[in-house]
This record gives C-alpha cells, structure tokens and sequence, in this order.
C-alpha cells in the first residue's frame, strides 16, 4: 500500500468524510499533528470547504501560493492542517477544531484571529548550550529563558507567523480549557481540580460535574474559540 493513501474505511473518525464513496483516501504528510488531529489539506479544500472540485485543482491553488497555513505559504497538497491551525485562502481565514462529536471542522475567524493561535506545551528540551526549548502540540519549538516558568500542560498563546509568546497560559484550578476528547469534546468548561497520580495512570482533570484525563484537555484561557454546530 502506498504510504501517501489510506483506506477510507480506515481513516480517523474525526475526519468528517464519507466512508464509502471510494476505497482510498489521501494521507497526510507525517508532521506537526497526530493523524487523528490533521487533515491533508488536498481534502480540506476539496471535501469540506468546496473550493476547488478535483485534487487537479488544490494543486493549482497551492502552486500559485493562494494558500496558508499559520501564516506561512504550503505548496505541499498533503500537508496537515491540524488542531488549532489557522488556514488562510485568499481574505478568508479559517480555524481547525473539533464540533461536539469529536470531528475536525474548519470555521470562519476574522483577521484578528488569524493572527494568532493558541499551542499546549507537550514537554520541555535542554538543547546545545543549556538553553530550553519548549515542545508545542503543533510540532514547533521555542526557546525560553526561564523554563522554571512554563510547566507541561500549559498553553503559549503565539502571533502568526513570528512565534511571539503574546501570554502564558497556566494550567490548574481556574483556568478555561478547551476539550479535544472523551464525552464532552468541543465543550469549553474551567478546572475544578487537576489530581496527579502517582503510578502509570493518566492525571486527571475535574471539571464541574464532569471529569476526563489530562490528556484530552487544552487550556486556552480567555481565547476564543470558533462555535462549532454540529450537524446531524
């Protein structure tokens, strides 16, 4: 099997496309995102925002440099445009999240918010010479000074495409988060309490009535996010 296609049966199920309607789909290229998190970008524009009706197309598109992802021109028709990504087409900007059923869904965003976006720090690097560099969710990197003053879990809020730190997002008891799994994904809700276990099982995350484990939570502090209807 080709490494750039997967079986449509096979595809994530945050991808909202049709199973059956033919046996392969195109995969993205390995990156940024996880696979369950990104869509190539040839079937974003083609199967879900209906600009351009063949593959042919997308390719026209992103060779003429209409096309950008965080602020940064793609010409690559399967790169991944993932959780939090800010798709540009022309005056139109779009944001990836994820509806109420946990599919990636692509919604509208004004300029303003196009210009920035919001990434979790998945861990922390001591790299040549001593210095820091935190790992974000989106596969980027950043330098600090004080890495006493990020933790894991936390968020940076960046501009596009420089990658200023614009706020620090803490993560613990108050902070608004974002869900991007388990029931209640594509809600927003505020950390009751954030219990550490001291064994191989995953932290968890109270919230009010409700609690699910660390990973599944996105702390985004007072930054908004797109509201996603979910079609039935």
């Amino acid at each position: 099997m080709s490494s750039n296609h997967l079986k449509r049966l096979a595809m994530p199920r945050s991808w909202p496309l049709p199973r059956k309607t033919s046996v392969w789909v195109t995969r993205p290229t390995p990156g940024a995102h996880s696979l369950e998190h990104c869509m190539p970008i040839t079937l974003v524009l083609r199967d879900v925002l209906n600009v351009a009706k063949t593959a042919r197309e997308v390719r026209f598109i992103l060779h003429n440099e209409l096309a950008m992802i965080d602020g940064r021109v793609v010409k690559d028709t399967r790169r991944g445009v993932g959780l939090m990504d800010v798709l540009t087409l022309g005056e139109q900007n779009y944001r990836c999240v994820l509806d109420h059923k946990g599919r990636l869904q692509y919604r509208l965003i004004g300029a303003d918010e196009a210009s920035w976006k919001v990434c979790r720090i998945e861990g922390k690097t001591t790299i040549k010479g001593g210095k820091t560099q935190l790992n974000l969710h989106d596969g980027r990197n950043i330098i600090v000074e004080d890495p006493s003053e990020y933790s894991t879990g936390d968020s940076l809020k960046i501009n596009l495409p420089d990658q200023n730190i614009l706020e620090h997002i803490r993560f613990g008891e108050g902070t608004r988060c974002y869900l991007i799994g388990g029931a209640h994904v594509g809600s927003t809700a505020d950390v009751k309490a954030y219990i550490v276990k001291r064994s191989s099982m995953p932290n968890e995350v109270q919230f009010d009535g409700f609690g699910t484990v660390a990973r599944n939570v996105f702390a985004v502090g007072d930054a908004t996010m797109p509201i996603v209807e979910v079609a039935e």
